[in-house]
């Protein structure tokens, strides 16, 4: 089956993985029937959101890679099935959560191997490798509040706010150079997040390295945008995501 063919078939078989297995997380969930109805909209969310990225594409593909990325993108909307009740009742998670969240940290790379190996690596499938990362630093983000405190929610809304401010100053969606340090603080971040969800962690190292991540996001991000700014007035519109 080509990748055209596959497109379709791994969207809904994406679906159907991500509605059995949240089904059997709610009915063992202590949670009242409102919050399981917000988590499981909550993960809804995040399968939807990785299905539109397979399906939107025109021409329409699905590579081994997607396929990758597909599974991390339901372990992250388990994720937020297990997180968002948790955020309303303030409990602490239990060790099933950042095993989800962790199996979907530690498969981050293989989609990019797989990619490179079948010789299927593609724009399209870098962007949505982004958005999976993206989401699962904030499902992790939530569902550390509890633990750490609401202020580990900036950590998983930066991302989007940084997408959205690129709708108001569309310069700051232009590719910038290769960094090395963009990509180690982005890896730390939900690496931190997971330290805090991890049960018998002290609470100094729960809010200790989480707070560092924070840091750390900001001044990745900062100096992104003052890079994007001094390339906008010097006129260039893009940089090629390869030059060092």
């Amino acid at each position: 089956m080509s990748g055209a063919e596959r497109a379709v078939p791994d969207a809904f078989g994406a679906v159907f993985a991500y509605v059995l297995s949240a089904l059997v997380l709610t009915s063992m969930s202590p949670s009242g029937p409102l919050l399981q109805l917000a988590g499981l909209c909550a993960g809804a969310l995040v399968t939807v959101g990785a299905v539109g990225s397979v399906l939107r594409r025109i021409p329409r593909f699905s590579t081994p890679a997607d396929r990758v990325t597909l599974l991390r993108a339901i372990m992250v909307a388990l994720c937020a099935v297990l997180a968002v009740p948790q955020l309303s009742t303030g409990r602490r998670t239990d060790l099933l959560l950042p095993i989800l969240g962790g199996a979907a940290f530690l498969l981050d790379g293989l989609d990019g191997v797989v990619a490179r190996r079948t010789g299927t690596s593609s724009a399209a499938g870098a962007r949505f490798d982004s958005a999976t990362d993206a989401a699962l630093v904030l499902v992790l983000s939530v569902a550390a509040a509890p633990v750490a405190g609401p202020w580990t929610l900036a950590i998983g809304t930066m991302y989007y706010a940084f997408v959205a401010a690129g709708l108001i100053r569309p310069h700051l969606r232009a590719a910038l150079p290769a960094s090395t340090s963009r990509k180690a603080i982005g890896a730390f971040q939900p690496f931190a997040l997971l330290i805090a969800l991890l049960p018998g962690v002290p609470p100094l190292a729960a809010g200790v390295v989480p707070e560092l991540a924070l840091c750390l996001l900001a001044f990745s991000f900062a100096r992104d945008v003052v890079q994007l700014e001094r390339l906008h007035r010097a006129g260039v519109q893009e940089v090629p995501a390869g030059v060092v």
